[in-house]
């Protein structure tokens, strides 16, 4: 049985749910989120709280996917009040990002040409400056997505360190090889 499956969830006061047979849509200050629950979970909205658990009592696999869909829709709910985000920071030489007038991303990352990103939709980014950027938006799995396609065009390389890294990450630069 999940741990995390039995614990109820608290419903702020500005964010309202809704519960149309699996479809879980979730409306707070920031935008609306909605999302399909796997058919072996059963959802109810006791009071001003979420409860989470297995149709079938007896199934590891129901209380597993319970375990899941309650951590989505906490997620959700955090989503809708506060929002997520990632930091984004550029290291090397001439390596810079801006935003333009279209909310795409120009990159450059020392390649010949530079990089435009399109972001999708939902998905909002902050410059702080040339090399750094804050990845916003209310669904988390997609300001995570959107932040590693980013990341993927120029992954931090070990020997000199540069490279697009997320903020709080720790690069180990290795030692060049000795004659």
């Amino acid at each position: 049985m999940s741990r995390i499956a039995k614990q109820p969830i608290v419903i702020p006061s500005d964010v309202s749910i809704t519960l149309i047979g699996q479809m879980v849509i979730v409306k707070g200050s920031k935008g609306e989120l909605k999302r399909l629950i796997h058919d072996s979970v059963l959802v109810k909205s006791v009071k001003s709280c979420l409860v989470f658990s297995s149709r079938i009592n007896s199934s590891v696999k129901g209380w597993a996917q319970a375990g899941t869909a309650r951590s989505l829709v906490n997620s959700m709910i955090h989503g809708v009040t506060v929002g997520f985000f990632k930091k984004l920071k550029l290291f090397g030489v001439g390596y810079r990002i801006s935003i333009n007038s279209s909310k795409n991303l120009n990159m450059s990352l020392g390649y010949s040409h530079i990089i435009e990103y399109v972001l999708p939709f939902g998905i909002f980014v902050e410059s702080i400056s040339q090399a750094e950027i804050i990845v916003k938006g209310i669904n988390k799995q997609l300001v995570g997505q959107v932040a590693a396609n980013l990341r993927a065009y120029r992954k931090s390389e070990p020997y000199k360190g540069k490279g697009i890294r997320y903020s709080n990450e720790i690069v180990r630069v290795k030692e060049a090889k000795k004659k």
